[in-house]
């Protein structure tokens, strides 16, 4: 992954992280730098997995590869909100 990927990477991870945000119903116990992470870590892990189902390379949008990235967005801002919520 070159530089320009990486930080391709970031700016995408940071509209999926507000995206998961958005997708999840109710209040969220966390910050935006921890949805902004949550996102970044969404956008790299459905970057691999759209990769291995193979779409991520397709003609135009690549919509499937955004849906994962926004669904894994979304469970990994539910999730550490959740926790944030227990403590």
């Amino acid at each position: 992954m070159e530089i320009s990927g990486i930080i391709s990477a970031l700016v995408i991870g940071i509209v999926i992280g507000a995206l998961g945000r958005l997708v999840v119903p109710g209040r969220q116990h966390i910050g935006i730098l921890w949805t902004i992470l949550v996102g970044i870590v969404a956008a790299l892990i459905g970057s691999v997995v759209a990769a291995g189902l193979g779409v991520a390379d397709t003609k135009g949008v690549d919509w499937i590869e955004w849906l994962v990235q926004i669904a894994l967005a979304a469970v990994g801002v539910a999730a550490l909100s959740r926790v944030k919520a227990l403590r």
